[in-house]
């Protein structure tokens, strides 16, 4: 796997930082599905393996420390990697657009992500969604600016990933009341790089994935908390899921991979050992998103 260098050792520490909600638990091994196997692309059968794409900033689904991969994610796609007797390897780029770009050119099969489905993005791409999601604000202890909505946002600088759905939210606020301006809003490419910028003061919040977010706040030593929690902020209901090319034969067999998972109590195992309990849902499915919010 291919990890970009973080320049900043305060994120590189970040990210070594192994999650507190990650428990010594064991994660059941799966046997292979012969049927799930025989449905699995040419290619794929004859290699022995599919590419995974990731951009190693999305805690505590995807964590990078130098060329290993752990989190939710990692412990999902090696059972379903075990599952259909095939080995997952995985590659990091920088950023939301490579991503989808690498998958879209055929570099790489899939991403696991989670990553945000809308139906724009399903215009070239077909999302196995496999978790719902919420987006709230990561804001200095005490939240000095009073931001805990897309309202409170105006005036203030906001981080966002690069690329990203929250970041379209943002950029689209409308702000009339109390004659204040329009957020100042930071991309970056990824989610260390954010949050980092919240904690030296650069930027007043991160609007970001409830998850991730949480994450976090909780390796911030009490310099972050969360804000906006339980409230709309500009989406309706919001699904996660991998992703593959439009159309690709895989997308249905980690439709069904996962469907396994869940019923046979791996999934639930997995989500629960990394705090993810909130964004469980009770069966995937394809395409599930609605419409990015204008």
């Amino acid at each position: 796997m291919h990890s970009k260098l973080i320049a900043s050792a305060a994120l590189l520490g970040l990210m070594m930082t192994t999650s507190v909600f990650a428990e010594e638990a064991a994660v059941p091994k799966q046997t292979v599905n012969d049927a799930l196997h025989a449905r699995l692309p040419e290619k794929i059968r004859t290699d022995g393996k599919m590419i995974s794409v990731n951009n190693g900033s999305f805690p505590p689904y995807e964590i990078v420390t130098g060329t290993k991969l752990t989190g939710a994610s990692a412990d999902l796609t090696d059972a379903i990697g075990q599952m259909l007797g095939v080995t997952i390897e995985h590659e990091t780029v920088s950023g939301l657009t490579a991503l989808l770009a690498g998958i879209n050119s055929g570099r790489y099969q899939f991403a696991f992500g989670p990553i945000g489905d809308f139906k724009t993005r399903e215009e070239a791409n077909d999302f196995i969604d496999w978790v719902q999601e919420y987006v709230v604000f990561s804001v200095q202890k005490g939240n000095p600016k009073a931001i805990d909505s897309l309202d409170s946002a105006c005036g203030n600088r906001i981080a966002v990933m690069a690329g990203g759905s929250a970041e379209k939210v943002i950029q689209a606020q409308k702000c009339k009341a109390g004659g204040k301006p329009a957020p100042e809003v930071q991309s970056y490419t990824d989610q260390p790089s954010s949050i980092l910028a919240v904690r030296s003061k650069r930027a007043d919040a991160f609007f970001s994935s409830q998850a991730p977010l949480t994450y976090f706040v909780s390796q911030a030593n009490g310099q972050l908390e969360l804000s906006g929690v339980g409230q709309k902020n500009g989406f309706d209901d919001l699904y996660q899921g991998a992703v593959v090319p439009k159309g690709s034969p895989l997308g249905p067999v980690l439709l069904d991979s996962i469907k396994a998972l869940m019923d046979n109590g791996t999934y639930a195992a997995i989500m629960k050992k990394w705090g993810l309990e909130n964004n469980m849902i009770k069966q995937p499915g394809l395409n599930l998103g609605g419409n990015l919010p204008k």
